[in-house]
């Protein structure tokens, strides 16, 4: 069966958010870039909850790229782009480079999902104008 271009995007979409959480997030946690703890620092975090978040980001994506549980890993990682957000928010960042986005990254994430996941678009269609 012959992938539509809507399932294509989709993937792209997935592959995108996959590839930024992976670099510019999840990596340098994982492996102990200074640059990591300085921002979470800076972000009021005490220090060592670094790894513990940069493991619970490579655990949610692994669940979000598996189609069985890709629904479950979109929900974890709403969380913890909620979480990211709150954090944003209590350090008076700027809001629209840094507190919403979270709602940037998970616009992708979601677009993603439910382009590439018939059942998630029985779950949310777009409707149409009765006129």
């Amino acid at each position: 069966m012959k992938a539509s271009p809507m399932i294509w995007t989709g993937r792209v979409l997935t592959g995108l958010f996959a590839l930024f959480i992976l670099g510019a997030s999840a990596f340098p946690k994982l492996s102990g870039m200074p640059i990591a703890e300085e921002t979470m620092a800076q972000l009021g975090w005490p220090s060592g909850h670094v790894l513990m978040i940069g493991l619970m980001e490579l655990g949610f994506l692994i669940l979000y790229l598996i189609p069985r549980t890709s629904l479950l890993g979109a929900v974890l990682f709403t969380g913890l782009l909620g979480g990211a957000m709150a954090t944003q928010i209590r350090a008076e960042s700027p809001l629209f480079s840094h507190v919403l986005f979270s709602i940037y990254l998970g616009l992708f994430m979601w677009g993603g999902l439910w382009l590439r996941d018939a059942s998630l678009r029985a779950v949310f269609p777009i409707r149409r104008s009765q006129s």
